[in-house]
């Protein structure tokens, strides 16, 4: 095997984002990727029927204009987006849908009277939305760049992850709108970092929007895999890494795998305290994911969540808390919180003329083997009568399947990891430098470590960099703008 400067292995949002870093200094870089194709979670292909694309696992990306790797990647003038007007929405029983379009005062106008308390405690996030990113892009071990917003968010997150937070609001609408997003951590409900990320996520969608990315999220693996190619940089597929002694020589070594992998493929060379660390490392709450071929859209009771590329499907905060309290303690509840992306509305290329694709999953306890189809079906009948006559074809998927898909999701847990505020702190070790192992040359940049969950590729972009700092000598973050 000839000698490389830097071996990446893992070819996820995060891996690839280490690729192109490294390959843009100027180094000999490969990749290598278990599957038979590139991207893991962040693919798309045809899951039901022909002519019906479907994303495999990320479909809708709030940080695609937020993260500062993305930024200076300029992901924005490489891929086409759509950005809905309504970033997500929150179908109710009893009126009206609950719906978060970028413009804060039109969002008011359907919280049923919340609409001014609502925006009292976004408005100061939203002013500061490229703070809130830096902040919460970075590893918690760091002193805020931007104390201020810091602090704001501080204070709104302690409010919305306690028993705090049903004191601002009247109505049931505005919680069940920020109860929707703070779901998507698969934690118990309320708790700070369920409320943290709710918060973010919430901001970023009434500042720059939710983006669906033209085509698939296999647009923004393609725009990073050819810029890869573009610098030198190879890649080999279809070839698993069980050993450090499989890879070609290499000054450094970025794995994107989960803190279980990395001691099989490098334990023997990591010292105990290390090891023991990564073997305390938790894995969170599954999904169960199911992709529908439709003939027509979503018939929705309420025409405006057809306005949303995102559907939280749960009903009140009190359902959605109850939900995914249950699913922490091993149930499974009879009307689960459903994520629903219905990208085709905004995208024509997802499906034949006239036809939908409609992406949706479910939390689950990790490791379940519950096929949750029906579930998910009768949840989004519920607030969409008819949505079962429009069903063409069905493809489901178990945690298990999820897990057995992607080793980067084990027992399901998408996040790669729980993301609790300890282990947000502690990810996969309390460090300013959470990438680098104590193996020379050898680091982690998968959604393991800081800043966490999401397609950001910041994991992949600080693993590299600390790469080029220890193992090449260099403080100078190389230029990843399109040329």
């Amino acid at each position: 095997m000839s000698r490389r400067d830097a071996v990446v292995v893992g070819s996820g949002p995060n891996g690839l984002a280490a690729a192109v870093t490294l390959a843009r200094a100027g180094l000999a870089v490969t990749l290598i990727e278990k599957a038979d194709h590139l991207g893991g979670g962040a693919s798309t292909a045809e899951l039901t029927l022909p002519g019906y694309r479907h994303d495999v696992c990320s479909a809708v990306h709030p940080l695609a204009f937020e993260s500062r790797f993305f930024q200076e990647f300029g992901l924005a003038r490489r891929v086409e987006f759509a950005v809905p007007d309504a970033s997500f929405a929150q179908p109710l029983d009893d009126g009206p849908a609950a719906i978060a379009y970028r413009d804060l005062e039109r969002t008011g106008d359907t919280l049923r009277g919340d609409g001014d308390a609502y925006a009292r405690l976004l408005r100061p996030l939203v002013d500061r939305h490229s703070e809130v990113a830096e902040f919460t892009g970075h590893p918690l071990l760091r002193l805020p760049r931007h104390p201020s917003a810091a602090a704001w968010f501080a204070a709104r997150a302690a409010e919305q992850g306690s028993a705090l937070w049903n004191t601002r609001f009247t109505g049931d609408a505005a919680p069940a709108l920020l109860t929707g997003v703070a779901a998507h951590t698969i934690l118990p409900l309320p708790s700070l970092a369920a409320a943290g990320a709710g918060l973010a996520l919430s901001t970023y969608g009434h500042a720059l929007g939710w983006p669906i990315p033209i085509g698939g999220s296999q647009g923004i693996v393609d725009a990073l895999v050819d810029d890869f190619r573009a610098h030198g940089g190879e890649i080999e597929t279809g070839r698993e890494v069980t050993s450090l002694a499989e890879l070609p020589p290499a000054r450094a070594v970025l794995l994107d795998v989960v803190p279980s992998a990395l001691l099989r493929i490098a334990g023997d060379r990591l010292p105990s305290a290390y090891r023991g660390a990564l073997e305390r490392f938790r894995y969170g709450g599954a999904v169960a994911k199911v992709d529908f071929a439709l003939s027509a859209p979503v018939p929705w009771r309420d025409p405006a969540v057809g306005e949303a590329g995102t559907v939280h499907v749960g009903g009140t905060r009190a359902e959605i808390a109850a939900s995914e309290n249950l699913i922490s303690r091993g149930g499974l509840p009879e009307r689960p919180y459903v994520l629903v992306a219905q990208p085709s509305l905004f995208d024509r290329t997802r499906a034949p003329a006239g036809a939908h694709t409609l992406w949706a999953y479910t939390h689950v306890p990790a490791g379940s083997g519950a096929d949750r189809a029906d579930a998910v079906i009768s949840q989004i009948e519920r607030f969409a009568p008819g949505f079962r006559d429009v069903i063409v074809a069905t493809r489901s998927r178990t945690a298990i399947e999820v897990a057995d898909e992607n080793p980067n999701y084990p027992g399901g847990d998408i996040a790669a990891g729980s993301p609790g505020l300890w282990q947000l702190l502690k990810r996969p070790v309390v460090s300013s430098d959470p990438w680098r192992t104590p193996a020379g040359g050898i680091y982690l940049c998968s959604a393991s470590t800081s800043p966490g969950p999401g397609v950001h590729g910041l994991a992949g972009w600080y693993a590299a960099r600390s790469a080029l700092r220890h193992e090449f000598g260099t403080t100078i973050s190389p230029d990843l703008s399109p040329r």
